[in-house]
């Protein structure tokens, strides 16, 4: 295995783990788009782990397309 196949697969385990840990709504009904709140502002530890997660997603594009360019 090369370092991108490693990289691959621990980034798309965190993605995966940050995304299921960040929270949209208190209900089944608001995570499909039926909650009250059009815009919302996010703060404190919710940006945190909103931006760790957009920098592992393009980290897990990155490693794939090294993948096949080597």
């Amino acid at each position: 295995m090369t370092i991108y196949n490693y990289i691959s697969i621990g980034s798309a385990v965190l993605v995966i783990i940050l995304i299921l840990i960040q929270t949209r709504g208190a209900s089944l009904g608001a995570g499909l788009g039926g909650g009250e709140e059009v815009n919302t502002v996010r703060r404190g530890s919710d940006k945190t782990v909103h931006q760790i997660t957009i920098f592992l997603v393009f980290a897990f594009a990155a490693s794939l397309v090294m993948h096949v360019v080597a």
